[in-house]
C-alpha cells in the first residue's frame, strides 16, 4: 500500500528562497508534492484542503477551521523588509484611496491596522484583482505592493513607505507575514524532518543566492542584502508576540 504523500504550498517569492534551498538540496521535496503559489493562494489551498502544509499569511489563520504552527521558520523582518510597501506619487497626506495588492492578506491587513491605530487616518480601500494596472494610478491614490515586484517598481514611484517599519516603529516588534502551518496534526518524525530541511536553507543564505541570484527579480548581492538584512526567518518569541498582537488588532478592524 503506498503512502499518501503530504502536499505543501510555498510562496513563490525570493524570500522563500532559502526554504526552497532546503527542500531541494536535502531531497526532502522528493518525499512530498512541494507547489509554489501566490500568499493569498497558498493560504486558500490549505483552508480548502487541497494541500496539508502551507506558507500562509497569518492573516489567514483565523479562517481555519484546524490549524498548526509547525515549524521554527517563517517569513519575518526587523524594521525594513522592501517588500512590502505603500507606493504613491502623491505625498502621504493627500492619499484618499489605497488600492490593495490582490496576491496578500497579511500586508492588506497590516495597512489598515496601520491606518486605524499608527497613522490615524481613514481611506478608501480598493480591492484589486490580477487585470488591475498598478502603475497607472490617479495622483491622489497610493498601492500596498508585495513580493520581488517592488524591487522592480518602486523607483516608479515618487513616494514609498515600507510597511514592516512602520509597523516596527508603531509596535517596537518585528512582524511576521506568513509561517509555516499545517490544517491538521502530522506526524512528529516528518515535522522534525520538514523543519530541518528548512533550516538547512536559512542557515546557507550565500549557497541559496549563488543557486538564485540569477534567476529571479532580485539578483546577486541585491539578494544577499536582501536575505540577511532585511528577512529574518526565525519563529522567536517577540515575532509569536507579534503574531498575537496583529491578530488582535485585525479583529478589531
Amino acid at each position: 500500500m503506498s503512502i499518501k504523500k503530504v502536499r505543501i504550498s510555498a510562496v513563490k517569492y525570493a524570500n522563500t528562497y532559502p526554504f526552497i534551498f532546503g527542500l531541494t538540496e536535502t531531497g526532502f521535496d522528493k518525499k512530498v508534492i512541494l507547489t509554489t503559489d501566490h500568499p493569498a493562494d497558498c493560504a486558500e489551498k490549505l483552508i480548502s484542503g487541497k494541500v496539508d502544509i502551507g506558507l500562509i499569511p497569518v492573516a489567514a489563520l483565523p479562517l481555519m477551521k484546524e490549524s498548526h504552527i509547525i515549524t521554527d521558520y517563517c517569513l519575518g523582518a526587523y524594521g525594513k523588509v522592501r517588500t512590502v510597501m505603500l507606493l504613491s506619487n502623491c505625498s502621504f497626506k493627500k492619499i484618499k484611496t489605497i488600492n490593495l495588492d490582490y496576491r496578500s492578506r497579511s500586508s492588506v491587513n497590516l495597512a489598515k491596522i496601520l491606518a486605524k491605530n499608527s497613522w490615524k487616518r481613514k481611506f478608501r480601500w480598493n480591492n484589486t484583482s490580477e487585470k488591475f494596472d498598478f502603475m497607472n494610478i490617479p495622483v491622489n491614490e497610493a498601492v500596498v505592493l508585495i513580493g520581488d515586484q517592488c524591487f522592480e517598481f518602486e523607483d516608479k514611484f515618487k513616494y514609498r513607505i515600507d510597511l514592516a517599519e512602520e509597523w516596527y516603529n508603531f509596535t517596537g516588534l518585528p512582524f511576521a507575514f506568513a509561517c509555516w502551518t499545517s490544517n491538521r496534526k502530522l506526524d512528529k518524525k516528518f515535522l522534525h524532518e520538514f523543519n530541518d530541511a528548512l533550516g538547512t536553507g536559512v542557515r546557507n543564505i550565500p549557497a541559496v543566492v549563488k543557486k538564485y541570484g540569477r534567476s529571479g527579480t532580485i539578483k546577486g548581492n541585491d539578494l544577499l542584502i536582501y536575505l540577511t538584512k532585511n528577512m529574518d526567518f526565525d519563529l522567536n518569541d517577540d515575532k509569536r508576540k507579534a503574531i498575537k498582537l496583529f491578530l488582535e488588532l485585525m479583529s478589531q478592524l
